[in-house]
């Protein structure tokens, strides 16, 4: 697929800076781009790679120096980068249908221009929507349902009457409804609590690989809409995450948590059970989160603090031997001082 400059502008809702007839025909990096390609500059410190780029134009933020080459202009040029993957890259899988080799229980419910391949399984009760891609391995327990345009790769489980919205994917090996970790005490031992709720996961979410969504002991545990979830991420029973937040690699929300509208958890983000996370929080990598966050923060470190103090805490770690030394010292001369004091006083 080829296009003019001035028509992938006029896509972006951006504006052409020399000549709008040149073709397009991919992407590329600064570095790596050539003739009848597009590179973008969204990171001012690699402005100077403009000058030197061999790309036929550089899409780039609005005022940018374009170093006289061919360029468009956007506001967010890296969404708009992203948007030409998607456009340049990005084609609809084909529609195969239900594959030899695939098993579709008596009774389950099959939409229109689905692929689902050799090894995926759909149980009794299934509900599955149009224009869904079934992966090998995928298996859809009794009662589950999914939504139209959802993507399941290889080895994903859909666990009994948990439900997938329209629009999500969820990449391999993700498990959705396992049993959430619920035990009573018994003496010495533990007696299993049944784990009788299900997971709902919403419109346009995106679940990375081998991630694990626990279904709620009693009622739901949800995933709103929007949400995009990171590989190697545990999400404990009756948790409740908001609309487009974004949870990194290794995190673990335990149990009956709630988060709000756009919460970003770095990686390795623990969050203690029962707690609140309010609006447009973010907190850093490895930090711990051991109780109610208010809305409109941006925190860091074990227990989390505001991530400006905790930049300054930071600092001081390297130094604590050095502290110490002259602590010492300093108590050394104090003590030199008073003991000259009691003998000046006798």
């Amino acid at each position: 697929m080829k296009k003019t400059l001035r028509e992938i502008a006029e896509y972006l809702g951006g504006t052409v800076a020399g000549d709008g007839e040149i073709l397009i025909g991919g992407l590329a990096t600064l570095d790596d781009a050539g003739e009848g390609q597009l590179t973008f500059l969204a990171n001012p410190k690699y402005a100077g790679k403009v000058a030197t780029t061999n790309a036929s134009a550089v899409l780039m933020g609005v005022g940018g120096n374009t170093h006289g080459k061919n360029a468009i202009f956007h506001v967010n040029p890296y969404l708009a980068f992203a948007k030409l993957l998607t456009l340049f890259y990005t084609a609809p899988p084909p529609r195969l249908g239900v594959l030899p080799g695939a098993f579709v229980a008596p009774g389950a419910k099959i939409g229109a221009d689905v692929t689902i391949y050799p090894g995926a399984s759909v149980g009794p009760g299934v509900t599955v929507g149009d224009r869904v891609t079934l992966y090998p391995g995928v298996v859809l327990y009794p009662g589950s349902s999914v939504g139209d345009d959802v993507t399941l790769y290889a080895n994903v489980s859909i666990r009994e009457r948990c439900r997938v919205g329209n629009r999500v994917t969820i990449h391999d090996g993700t498990v959705i409804g396992s049993d959430g970790f619920g035990y009573a005490p018994d003496g010495s031992s533990w007696y299993k609590i049944p784990q009788i709720g299900i997971v709902v996961i919403e419109d346009d979410v995106e679940i990375g690989s081998n991630t694990v969504i626990d279904r709620a002991a009693l009622e739901v545990t949800r995933i709103k809409r929007g949400t995009k979830i990171d590989n190697l991420v545990q999400i404990g029973h009756n948790c409740v995450i908001g609309e487009d937040c974004m949870i990194v690699s290794q995190v673990g929300i335990s149990g009956s948590s709630q988060l709000g509208k756009h919460v970003i958890l770095g990686g390795q983000v623990g969050v203690a059970g029962h707690i609140k996370i309010g609006d447009n929080v973010m907190i850093g990598a490895q930090s711990g989160v051991p109780g109610n966050v208010e809305p409109n923060q941006v925190l860091s470190g074990t227990p989390v603090m505001p991530h400006r103090e905790w930049l300054k805490s930071s600092t001081l770690v390297p130094k604590l031997p050095e502290f110490r030394k002259t602590l010492s010292a300093l108590e050394k001369r104090v003590a030199e001082l008073e003991e000259k004091l009691a003998q000046k006083g006798e």
